[in-house]
């Protein structure tokens, strides 16, 4: 008699432990062990517990296949979360690891793999071929491709979030905190409503003060006291919340009719506006995307939106500032061009009405279509074609947490037609969804990838663009890692080639979920080490530090409201001389949707408390040491950008610290 020492796992969350019985089989190249109950005196499974025991064997098992785990109920069903098994040798000399992370729901059995990872040409015995087979089929009838609407990516068949597998839904705590917050939010900002409504009067940009209460941040704050300012105004169009929309403008588009004298108060002395063309120092920043969009209709009233054209000037002492605005895309008499010389009030609304298009554009198209729907099509891929024991599925599986539940509540609770957007946003509606159409037909593989995002808009050499050099510094890095990945488990481009489930995969993203984007770039074929390292990198990329940068500040953007405006009750200014106070109070949100704006962005903007930053693993899939070692080799340069990014930022008054690795969540979880 052969005895082998197992020892179990439980999950860390609430509700992970188990009293249902819990039977073992170890399944070796030489036969199995006795099926065993997993029972010691006591209490045995509760929630983060690691329980040993003795499993029998008649006979020698020889290496190690598979375990397989048995749940079966006792009195009453109760879940339990597995995160792994490790195996003793009889002799000791010997453990071996067999990562689970997942519910077992129900009378139900699993079998699981060995840590290392395998790709399909490294199984040769047909017991572990069909395995891989096995776990394929079940994930490709749990895991489904669904056409949420035409002409956005594909999603995960869920009509709610409750549609999903336990695999895929948040844990009870993160569904406490998200369900919590919202509500605490919401009550809040209910009572500021009501105090304004039966107090003083709504008719001042001073009034905003009034429900800028508990919630508040640093930079919140000092968006406050500087909103007005033009040097802010470009600064956020650098390092705000949709930092990807400026671009340099070697020649003035023909329906934006600037002339030289209109700026030449706004440039530098002995200049010109040909020559600052010329040099390389005129930006452009054009809404054209916003032309036409139909635009909501809250409580009876409609709501407006505009298509700004609005050219910026790197000028060499005042900073990235703001030089002239145009309020739609047809020049005519009753779209004129405003200039920073025009009446101060004026030229302040012409600001607000382009921060108005960064709302929709940087929610819609920044943040949810190019962040969220981008990776939930790796999500949903990578789910149906590759194994867990497959080396790629154990690097993206940490970059897949919670990203199909939020996804699913997104589409549910925020863009529906009847979410938050349809009540606070001037895009809510048929809007949302045509502006993100708009944007998915010139979507392009190469716009995800940073270096020539930045290269292919000219914004290479602008001053003060920590956006792009901290995104840079974490592209390497995420580039690097996943190289060092692809290196350890692919020795030649042909063996990339000859990975019929990585070829699954990439054809499954390519053909599937990037439908009908004959534009976007991407090969349904991976033919080299390098093809599949840059994809790795696109997707890592995506799902942390690209969704940091457009998520993480909202809340630090659009808490003072006239900053950034979620709708605007009344249509682009056509006169300069006509602007009042009142007419710009009468334009932007009222009390209503400025409070829901303040309690949504607070709500998603938040740092999440059970948040695992980037580079740092709950799960351990990687049991080899070289993996590891690239692993660590990751950390260590991640903590080279903290520090770098830390010491840039020293006493600075407005610091930009929303892309330190130690706030970037290691996958899109809100």
């Amino acid at each position: 008699m052969e005895i082998y020492k197992v020892t179990v796992a439980t999950g860390t969350s609430e509700y992970s432990g188990t009293n249902n019985y819990i039977h073992v089989t170890l399944v070796g190249e030489r036969g199995e062990s006795e099926r065993t109950l997993l029972d010691n005196p006591g209490l045995d499974f509760c929630r983060g517990a690691v329980d040993e025991y003795s499993v029998p064997s008649s006979s020698t098992l020889g290496p190690i296949l598979l375990v397989r785990l048995e749940k079966q109920r006792y009195w009453v069903e109760d879940n339990w979360f597995c995160r792994y098994v490790t195996v003793t040798s009889p002799e000791g000399s010997k453990v071996l690891t067999f990562p689970c992370y997942r519910w077992l729901i129900g009378d139900v059995r699993v079998e699981l793999r060995e840590g290392t990872a395998k790709r399909c040409m490294d199984d040769s015995l047909p017991l572990l071929q069909t395995h891989r087979k096995a776990e394929l089929q079940e994930r490709q009838r749990t895991y489904r491709w669904h056409a949420w609407a035409p002409g956005i990516p594909k999603c995960i068949d869920a009509k709610t979030e409750a549609d999903l597998p336990q695999d895929a839904r948040f844990d009870n705590e993160k569904r406490s905190d998200f369900e919590g917050s919202l509500k605490y939010a919401l009550l809040e900002l209910s009572l500021k409503k009501l105090a304004i409504r039966f107090g003083k009067s709504w008719d001042d940009l001073e009034d905003f003060k009034r429900i800028f209460w508990k919630l508040r941040s640093p930079i919140a704050e000092y968006c406050m006291e500087h909103w007005k300012e033009d040097w802010f105004f470009g600064y956020q169009c650098l390092n705000g919340s949709n930092p990807r929309m400026i671009q340099r403008c070697r020649e003035l588009p023909g329906n934006f009719p600037v002339t030289g004298d209109m700026v030449q108060r706004s440039l530098a002395p002995r200049t010109t506006l040909e020559k600052e063309l010329k040099a390389g120092n005129i930006y452009l920043a054009d809404y054209a995307i916003m032309d036409g969009i139909p635009t909501n209709v809250i409580r009876g009233k409609p709501q407006y939106v505009a298509a700004p054209l609005c050219l910026l000037y790197q000028h060499p002492d005042q900073g990235f500032i703001p030089i002239a605005i145009q309020l739609g895309q047809t020049p005519s008499l009753d779209t004129p061009i405003f200039l920073p010389k025009d009446p101060p009030l004026a030229w302040l609304l012409a600001k607000i009405w382009v921060r108005h298009s960064e709302f929709q554009v940087f929610q819609v198209l920044s943040h949810l279509l190019r962040t969220h729907l981008v990776v939930e099509v790796f999500c949903v891929a990578t789910l149906r074609q590759l194994p867990a024991v497959h080396p790629i599925y154990k690097l993206l599986a940490p970059h897949m947490r919670y990203t199909l539940e939020i996804n699913c509540r997104g589409r549910t609770q925020l863009i529906s037609a009847d979410g938050i957007f349809k009540r606070v946003v001037s895009t809510g509606g048929d809007g949302l969804l045509i502006l993100a159409q708009r944007e998915y037909k010139t979507l392009t593989y190469r716009s995800l990838q940073p270096r020539h995002d930045f290269n292919d808009r000219g914004a290479s050499q602008l001053k003060d663009y920590f956006y792009r050099e901290h995104s840079l510094m974490l592209w390497d890095a995420i580039h690097s890692f996943v190289s060092g990945m692809v290196d350890v488990y692919y020795q030649a481009d042909n063996e990339v080639l000859g990975d019929a489930e990585l070829q699954a995969w990439i054809k499954d993203i390519a053909e599937e979920g990037f439908t009908d984007l004959p534009k976007f770039g991407l090969s349904s074929e991976l033919g080299t080490k390098d093809d599949l390292s840059i994809l790795l990198a696109v997707a890592i990329f995506t799902s942390t530090a690209q969704h940091a940068a457009t998520n993480n500040g909202q809340f630090d953007w659009c808490a003072w409201v006239p900053n950034t405006p979620c709708t605007m009750r009344q249509p682009p200014l056509t006169d300069k001389d006509a602007v009042t106070i009142e007419m710009i109070m009468a334009t932007l949100p009222d009390v209503s949707q400025s409070c829901m704006e303040m309690a949504i962005t607070w709500h998603l903007g938040r740092p999440q408390p059970d948040s695992i930053p980037l580079g740092q693993f709950k799960e351990e899939y990687y049991t080899e040491q070289q993996a590891q070692e690239v692993l660590g080799k990751f950390r260590l340069e991640l903590k080279d950008i903290e520090e770098q990014i830390q010491s840039q930022n020293e006493g600075v008054e407005l610091p930009y610290l929303f892309l330190l690795p130690s706030r970037i969540e290691n996958s899109i979880t809100i």
